[in-house]
């Protein structure tokens, strides 16, 4: 396996649209106020977080039950910044709509400016042929309340190019998260 360079990147998500919408170059701070940066990158593409939020809460006293799983055990909100409270987390999704190539990994790495305050972003590995909108999961480390800005880059994305095709891809799988919209909680 090898990663995928920015000329990669730009060639396939034109040809194949693997990621749309695509931004080409990497969008960062301008004069009229601090963005964190988001778009192709030397070796990746660093997404966007939507403005749809799920906040993780115990008001219900709902159970953590991978295999059945309560809505009621989040928030939903739609707003331009989320705070997540202390030591807990919440989802999102992607603004990008992702369309994974068959002879391509793609791992989801968090971006420096939001670990450097406590924010983790976990998502798992994108595999080959899967599809749809990322969800994203930020858990806030930290004893104090957290700050997710939408519509900026939260997450990196980086390409791995095997030295062959997949035998069965995800799609082939019929994996439960293809084609997911909109922020996608857990199945069994």
């Amino acid at each position: 396996m090898s990663i995928k360079s920015d000329k990669w990147i730009r060639r396939i998500a034109v040809e194949h649209k693997m990621i749309e919408p695509f931004e080409s170059g990497q969008v960062r701070a301008s004069a009229q106020g601090g963005v964190i940066s988001y778009g192709t990158s030397s070796y990746g593409y660093d997404v966007r977080c939507s403005d749809e939020f799920k906040i993780f809460t115990n008001i219900n006293s709902a159970v953590v039950d991978p295999k059945n799983f309560s809505e009621q055990s989040f928030v939903s909100i739609k707003s331009d910044i989320c705070i997540v409270p202390p030591n807990s987390f919440a989802l999102a999704r992607t603004v990008e709509y992702f369309r994974i190539p068959r002879d391509v990994l793609t791992v989801c790495l968090g971006k420096s400016t939001y670990a450097r305050c406590g924010i983790i972003v976990n998502v798992t590995p994108l595999e080959p042929e899967w599809e749809g909108h990322v969800t994203l999961e930020f858990s806030n480390t930290t004893p104090l309340p957290a700050k997710i800005y939408a519509n900026e880059g939260v997450a990196q994305m980086l390409f791995f190019g095997a030295d062959e095709i997949c035998e069965t891809s995800y799609k082939d799988r019929a994996g439960k998260y293809q084609g997911q919209e909109g922020v996608t909680l857990p199945k069994a």
